[in-house]
């Protein structure tokens, strides 16, 4: 008896909420197998995005971004920009997990520029905090500052410590 992709998903999703990471990982592998062999490539291209997800959790950063890798051209090429975006921060993430930080912010970057494009501030916001994250983790300080001011400036509704932090971070300019 073959489990159906969609099944698969679910498992995997299930796992996932679990904390099961390597299980989901392995789930979202097969459904993503079984997606591209009845060439459903959106579906195919979600878990693996599900999968790279896992993978980080699961401490495994390089196999993390080699199955995140290729997704944002997929999503670019059906103009899915939330999706291409959303895969962009998959890959930044594996890319910081691997410690290869330039790439990582570049990633993040690219990220946040797509979701200002559609106008979703938070999740900028929190692709934005990622970046400035790393910068302040590499002495990068005032870029740092420059980057989480930027986040703030991004969130559609700050909260009441955010909205402190930037007070405070305007004198750093």
């Amino acid at each position: 008896m073959t489990i159906e992709p969609a099944q698969l998903a679910e498992q995997g999703k299930q796992a996932f909420k679990n904390k099961n990471f390597d299980q989901a990982a392995d789930l979202f592998r097969q459904a993503a197998e079984g997606y591209a062999q009845s060439r459903v490539e959106s579906l195919a291209t979600e878990m693996k995005n599900n999968m790279s997800v896992a993978l980080l959790q699961a401490g495994r950063p390089q196999e993390s971004l080699d199955a995140v890798l290729g997704t944002d051209k997929f999503y670019e090429g059906v103009q899915d920009i939330k999706s291409q975006a959303m895969a962009l921060g998959n890959q930044a993430a594996a890319l910081e997990g691997l410690n290869r930080y330039d790439e990582a912010i570049a990633a993040y970057e690219r990220s946040a520029e797509l979701f200002s494009q559609i106008g979703e501030g938070d999740l900028r916001a929190m692709v934005m905090k990622s970046a400035a994250a790393i910068k302040l983790k590499t002495g990068k300080v005032t870029d740092s500052a420059f980057k989480m001011m930027g986040s703030l400036d991004a969130k559609d509704n700050p909260s009441f410590f955010e909205r402190i932090l930037k007070f405070f971070l305007r004198f750093i300019k």
